[in-house]
């Protein structure tokens, strides 16, 4: 009988990414709840200490694991289109993403690590600081969930519904925008009911690669370290991202490191074309 695959054999670097978010975690707890200063970027997005240590735990490890791949992080993005456009594989980092969540004091906030390599996701990594759960995976690698230093567990998109079940649509509970509310509608004309899930961060694409709802339509900003490292963990349970027009989400070198709008959902949905007509 074939050994299953898990993280530790999916890829070389996955081990130490995944041991390595743990350690950035670590970093950032201290900072939760203990009424943080918070910092406004020349964005207007906000920063923490907590920010700023995770990210200099995750370059130093980063750098250790893998000292020829360069890293575009969140807290260090003013990097050159000149000098990026000659990467052909990437570390792509958000320290702590859902800084807003973790200012309020939710548990709702992450630590993000993603491998990119000509544009496309390697694998991701999505861990939890305050409760020590982790999500990872990449296209052809699979995907895991695991809980503190538990086994990790395979994880699966669900390609529509149980029967009588409505379609589960995340959102953001901070950001929409008038065109998703217009898609929210056409998607209740044509599918009925729609049950709404709201989640902070990344674990809006983590809730899909585990089968606890359906698609996530963001047609309102993120920048790319919002997404890339949970992209990495559904498309290895089975889901896909695509731009408005359907063709697939990726990541080229370009002066701007905000995304265009997407779609994220599982790849082999029955319901897949008529989703898509609305966008």
């Amino acid at each position: 009988m074939p050994q299953a695959v898990t993280p530790l054999s999916a890829h070389p670097l996955l081990p130490g990414v995944i041991e390595l978010a743990h350690r950035a975690g670590e970093a950032i707890l201290p900072f939760w709840r203990a009424d943080v200063a918070v910092e406004v970027k020349s964005d207007d997005s906000p920063v923490t200490a907590a920010d700023l240590a995770a990210h200099h735990v995750i370059v130093a490890g980063l750098t250790a694991l893998a000292p020829d791949i360069p890293i575009l992080s969140e807290e260090d993005a003013d990097i050159p289109l000149s000098v990026r456009q000659g990467w052909q594989r990437w570390w792509l980092v958000d320290p702590l993403d859902g800084t807003k969540e973790f200012i309020s004091g939710s548990e709702e906030f992450t630590v993000n690590i993603a491998l990119v390599e000509q544009g496309r996701i390697v694998f991701g990594v999505v861990s939890m600081p305050t409760n020590g759960r982790c999500y990872s995976g990449g296209a052809g690698l699979g995907a895991w969930r695991s809980e503190g230093d538990g086994e990790s567990k395979a994880i699966a998109v669900r390609d529509q519904p149980p029967a009588g079940s409505p379609l589960v649509v995340v959102a953001s509970r901070r950001h929409s925008s008038p065109e998703q509310e217009r898609l929210l509608e056409g998607l209740k004309a044509d599918m009925g009911a729609l049950e709404l899930a709201n989640i902070g961060s990344s674990l809006k694409f983590c809730l899909l690669a585990e089968g606890a709802a359906d698609c996530y339509p963001r047609l309102a900003p993120t920048s790319q370290w919002d997404t890339a490292a949970a992209q990495g963990v559904l498309e290895g349970a089975g889901g896909e991202v695509l731009e408005v027009d359907g063709s697939p989400f990726r990541y080229p070198a370009r002066e701007s490191l905000l995304n265009p709008f997407f779609m994220a959902l599982p790849a082999k949905a029955p319901w897949r074309e008529a989703l898509l007509k609305h966008l």
